[in-house]
């Protein structure tokens, strides 16, 4: 099993646990919003877009209540159990594609619930997430307010502005994977820098 099917599964199955309502860290969404976005990133293509263009927001938002309205919250998390679309017929695209947003989602609603602790990732996980972040850092981390320095395991990467104060975030890839991708509240890094710079990267709105 591939690690973007792995973190699938494990995604599905807590979803099924903590039920529709449960919060998650993508703000204003429940659980069951969750699983409709699963849902419609692969299977409505033609409201994808707005999960990252502005102007057709509104239109993939309409989409995604649609599915709630027509799917009961265990259908549509059975619906996300296998990769939909395009996903569905190339298992190398499902890998290349999904590894990061099932793992980023799966923690979305781990890290939501109470008394949650990160999890040790299997050691090749690790380093593919280390190779992901280190090549999309500068694209990630292109609205961040100061000069970012990741730091992995005697490893870097340069992001962010290259003038003006620069903030060093260290930790595992894991952990740096959900920095990037703007969950820094919830990301078990440890930053090293002005105050000021580094107050104004965790509150910065970066990501994809």
């Amino acid at each position: 099993m591939t690690h973007a099917r792995a973190e699938r599964t494990a995604l599905c199955d807590l979803l099924d646990r903590v039920g529709p309502d449960a919060p998650t860290l993508c703000e204003g969404w429940t659980a069951y919003d969750l699983a409709a976005h699963l849902v419609l990133r692969e299977r409505r293509l033609d409201a994808a877009g707005g999960i990252a263009i502005k102007p057709l927001a509104g239109y993939t938002e309409s989409v995604q209540r649609g599915l709630k309205a027509k799917h009961p919250f265990p259908e549509l998390v059975s619906m996300a159990r296998s990769p939909g679309g395009l996903y569905g017929l190339l298992s190398f695209l499902d890998a290349q594609v999904n590894t990061l947003e099932m793992f980023v989602h799966h923690e979305d609603v781990r890290r939501a619930q109470p008394e949650w602790e990160p999890r040790e990732l299997p050691a090749d996980l690790e380093r593919l997430m280390w190779k992901r972040v280190s090549m999309g850092a500068k694209l990630m981390l292109r609205k961040a307010p100061v000069g970012v320095v990741l730091r992995h395991d005697g490893q870097v990467a340069l992001a962010g502005p290259s003038e003006g104060p620069k903030v060093e975030v260290r930790g595992p890839a894991g952990e740096l994977i959900l920095f990037c991708f703007g969950r820094q509240k919830h990301a078990r890094v440890e930053y090293v820098g002005d105050d000021d710079a580094v107050t104004r990267l965790r509150n910065a709105a970066i990501g994809l």
